[in-house]
């Protein structure tokens, strides 16, 4: 009997505090919830967004933009071929090292790639002419 009257004793205490923790909407006064997490993470994004611009300073002629940008991309896939072609190296080497045929002709192959990713550029004008 005693600690039923406590537990209700408690219960209604609580029930207090939940009630005096309450703001007007009946959301709780401290701490995020729904809507704040939303709204900043939208100002977090806006703010990122607004302050992370890079102006770009492109050619007035189209072609010329066209050019540079060839350029950057198979200068890009100039450096992915440099890598191949180390690891082609790589593993021919080690091959030769550990006597495994099969890691040699995959060292070969790898190596055989890295040249002709490397020199796409060149290749792709004698096909065109």
């Amino acid at each position: 009997m005693k600690n039923e009257k406590s537990d209700r004793r408690r219960s209604k205490e609580r029930a207090a505090v939940r009630r005096e923790t309450r703001g007007a909407r009946g959301n709780r006064i401290c701490g995020w919830h729904g809507g704040d997490r939303l709204v900043s993470a939208t100002v977090a994004a806006l703010l990122t967004a607004g302050l992370c611009t890079v102006p770009a300073f492109a050619a007035g002629d189209p072609i010329q933009v066209v050019n540079n940008l060839s350029s950057f991309i198979f200068g890009l896939i100039r450096a992915v071929g440099i890598i191949l072609l180390g690891w082609g190296i790589v593993q021919v080497g080690m091959s030769l090292q550990s006597h495994d045929p099969s890691q040699r002709s995959n060292g070969f192959l790898t190596l055989a790639g890295g040249i002709v990713i490397t020199f796409a550029r060149e290749i792709l004008d004698l096909i065109i002419g």
